[in-house]
């Protein structure tokens, strides 16, 4: 099967400074990739060479099949790949919910009437119909990720990029967005800090660093604490520490 993403040496630098220096990866269709490093690693920006808003100084990028230089060879690639933004505010900018989901399909040639439909069975497939004609700027961080996760998924995109999903997202709306993205028949690149996030999606995972890309593995750990302190006085010192026990 034809990878989608296929990138061999790739770099990108910014400011006369590096930051990509010889990236190589390849995502395939329904795979799950965990990108992590610290930050300032370069993991934005590598999403960023994904879809043509950083052009790469050297290497090979191919995406769906076909090697991608120029700002029209990344048209397709932008129509396939949705890229769900690091902070929701950047990504949503109409009035309404509707219009803003509806507003990827419109761009993808669809007629105002099929394309508001579209967006309609997105919200609704998410279970977020109810938002369809709230003012955006009024929604709550987690209803603003939510809905902007629906603007991509309203292009049928064949691949998601995800910057940093979960941030700022209390327990409801994070629990939810993982039930969402663990449902969907897509590839998938998730920068995240969140360990916990990516262990319940990614099927693979690498590490940047220096530049490059390594293959790393996650871990979940169980953490079981159970500490008694004994506190009582103490004649000589005031107070008496025993513990902990078990």
């Amino acid at each position: 099967m034809t990878a989608l993403f296929d990138l061999l040496d790739v770099a990108v630098g910014r400011a006369g400074r590096p930051v990509l220096t010889a990236v190589s990866m390849t995502l395939a269709a329904g795979e799950r990739l965990a990108l992590v490093g610290a930050n300032g690693a370069g993991k934005t920006t590598l999403l960023r060479t994904l879809v043509g808003l950083e052009r790469p100084t050297a290497g090979r990028l191919v995406a769906f099949g076909r090697e991608r230089r120029g700002e029209a060879d990344f048209h397709e690639v932008r129509a396939r790949a949705g890229f769900l933004f690091q902070d929701p505010d950047d990504q949503l900018f109409s009035p309404t919910v509707i219009e803003d989901v509806a507003f990827g399909p419109l761009n993808l040639g669809l007629d105002p009437a099929t394309a508001k439909a579209r967006a309609l069975a997105t919200l609704d497939r998410l279970g977020l119909a109810g938002l369809a004609m709230r003012v955006t700027h009024r929604l709550s961080g987690g209803e603003k990720r939510l809905v902007s996760l629906a603007g991509v998924l309203a292009m049928g995109p064949q691949a998601l990029l995800l910057d940093e999903p979960t941030n700022a997202l209390d327990d409801v709306h994070r629990d939810r967005l993982v039930e969402i993205l663990a449902a969907l028949d897509v590839a998938m690149v998730i920068v995240s800090h969140d360990r916990l996030f990516l262990e319940k999606l990614a099927t693979r995972a690498l590490l940047l660093k220096d530049g490059r890309l390594a293959p790393a593995s996650l871990h979940r750990h169980v953490h079981v604490h159970d500490h008694v302190h004994i506190h009582g006085l103490d004649p000589d010192h005031g107070h008496v520490h025993d513990g902990p026990e078990r």
